[in-house]
């Protein structure tokens, strides 16, 4: 019988996290709208906008445009994104560091303050924060999810792309650090 910590196939949980440590990654600010309380009432208030850091997102197709974001099954993102379909993506800059630790905190406070002090536009096509400053912005549809292991593989049709800052470099994650190049 594997140790507690091992998987039947030999590898745990540590050695797993070591090895994927070295694999350098990209960093999102995935966003998306919590649908109004009464979509049929007008006056209704509308939802909070839902804010996560995620580094497990890439490219998956060019035609038709498709993107791919890794949520830990049960997280507040993959409750939401089972009803909402519409989400944001920015990909942050060396510069927002601040950005991407603020959503990824354990514990945090409500999302609704973490967007307080953040420069962002709301999405034309999806409605979600789009964080002043990103590298790129996209709006994306929920196509397809697939659940892996403990996380739920989301697949979005890509609705609108924007470069709207060509200055500075990505915010990468390496090692367990935010990083940049260099």
């Amino acid at each position: 019988m594997p140790a507690p910590d091992r998987h039947p196939v030999g590898v745990s949980n540590e050695e797993f996290r070591a090895a994927m440590s070295r694999l350098a990654a990209g960093v999102v600010l995935v966003t998306a709208r919590e649908l109004p309380l009464d979509a049929q009432d007008p006056m209704a208030p509308g939802g909070e906008d839902v804010g996560m850091t995620a580094t497990a997102f890439l490219s998956v197709s060019l035609d038709p445009p498709l993107v791919l974001v890794s949520l830990r099954e049960g997280s507040r993102m993959d409750d939401l994104l089972a009803e909402q379909p519409l989400w944001g993506v920015s990909v942050l800059a060396e510069s927002q560091r601040h950005i991407a630790g603020r959503f990824a905190m354990k514990g945090r406070i409500s999302d609704r303050l973490l967007f307080e002090d953040i420069p962002y536009v709301r999405g034309e096509a999806c409605g979600a924060p789009l964080v002043g400053g990103a590298l790129a912005t996209l709006e994306c549809r929920t196509e397809q999810t697939v659940t892996a292991g403990d996380h739920t593989l989301v697949i979005g049709r890509v609705l609108t792309a924007q470069v709207p800052s060509a200055d500075g470099g990505p915010l990468m994650y390496f090692k367990g650090k935010y990083r940049h190049l260099g």
